[in-house]
């Protein structure tokens, strides 16, 4: 694949990337759904993710539209486990959907940034929610998560980086990302995979 001919050229990165099988990337159209499931996983375990997920769409028997969404009461929400902020942040979601627009179609027409600015105007959708969702639900093939803390552990550890000096840091690894370009996303999947492979102590 031309991704991996590309980032086995840095050395480091190379015995992370052949350690695993290639990653493909998808594109999904339900973006409104696939954002809410991202801020309802923030902060928490794949396995509490998972379980509060299931609760949600099993409130409406299968994939809810934006105006399901927005018709639930907040209280409803709450009931399936999502904190305040959450549950306000999914109604904040499915609003946007209504007025503002997260057509999968429309937002295939514009840039990363572009649509990183579009879904930041949604209170409770921050640039690292807005990036996860051009990987894993567009298919955008040059992400770079800098602010992602695994990604920022991982690059720590494989460049034995000083992570105390946080700017510092992050320049750092947006400059060593430069190279991945233009198939950041991938080296970033690879990068999670190392991760959970060989966890931090």
């Amino acid at each position: 694949m031309d991704y991996i001919n590309h980032l086995i050229r840095d050395k480091k990165l190379k015995k992370v990337v052949e350690q695993h099988p290639p990653v493909k990337l998808v594109r999904r159209k339900n973006i409104h759904l696939y954002l809410c499931g991202s801020i309802m996983s923030q902060q928490l375990s794949t396995k509490v993710a998972a379980i509060i997920h299931k609760r949600f769409l099993g409130l409406y028997g299968g994939t809810p539209s934006p105006e399901q969404i927005a018709e639930t009461s907040f209280e409803t929400l709450r009931s399936i486990g999502l904190s305040r902020a959450k549950a306000g942040y999914v109604l904040n979601v499915s609003r946007f959907a209504l007025e503002q627009g997260l057509d999968y179609r429309v937002l295939g027409k514009m840039n990363d940034e572009e649509i990183i600015h579009h879904l930041t105007r949604i209170k409770g959708v921050g640039r690292w929610t807005a990036e996860m969702l051009l990987m894993f639900t567009l298919g955008r093939e040059d992400v770079f998560a800098a602010d992602d803390l695994g990604i920022q552990q991982a690059m720590a550890r494989l460049y034995r980086l000083d992570s105390s000096d946080k700017k510092g840091f992050r320049g750092e690894i947006l400059e060593i990302s430069k190279k991945w370009s233009p198939y950041r996303t991938y080296a970033c999947m690879h990068l999670w995979q190392w991760k959970d492979k060989f966890p931090e102590k």
